[in-house]
């Protein structure tokens, strides 16, 4: 679905987005973020504090959903309010494969020339972000 500001209704899907998460990226991202954060890259130090291994960024996650609306919208000034609860984190195998994050969303309400957008991001059975609003200028 293309983003045509006058015909944008409730309901409508926006188009989904896969991503490939590795301990590569998730390297990457902590250089680039200069959140060098243990649990990002040694199994050794997220289980010491209980996570079963390396996890991705929160902030990584939040700004790959947001995605789904810039690619959608087009133009990221577009984006008037955005608001993410974290609910679990996308834990990253030691694999070259790494894990698959699916994210979505849909339109939910459209009023005075702003849609809201609900945002989900699952990886496999688990959403890893929950009560994903943003709200786009039409």
């Amino acid at each position: 679905m293309s983003f045509d500001p006058i015909t944008v209704a409730v309901g409508d899907e926006l188009p989904r987005l896969e991503v490939h998460v590795t301990r590569e990226s998730v390297v990457r991202y902590s250089g680039a973020s200069t959140d060098l954060n243990p649990i990002h890259f040694s199994d050794r130090h997220a289980q010491r504090i209980g996570l079963d291994g390396v996890v991705a960024h929160g902030m990584w996650t939040m700004g790959t959903a947001l995605r789904v609306v810039t690619d959608w919208c087009e133009d990221l000034s577009r984006v008037q309010h955005y608001f993410v609860r974290f609910t679990r984190p996308v834990q990253v195998p030691d694999t070259d494969e790494g894990v698959l994050v699916s994210f979505g969303g849909r339109v939910t309400a459209v009023e005075d020339g702003i849609a809201q957008v609900q945002l989900e991001a699952a990886c496999g059975q688990d959403k890893v972000l929950g009560a994903v609003k943003v709200e786009v200028r039409l």
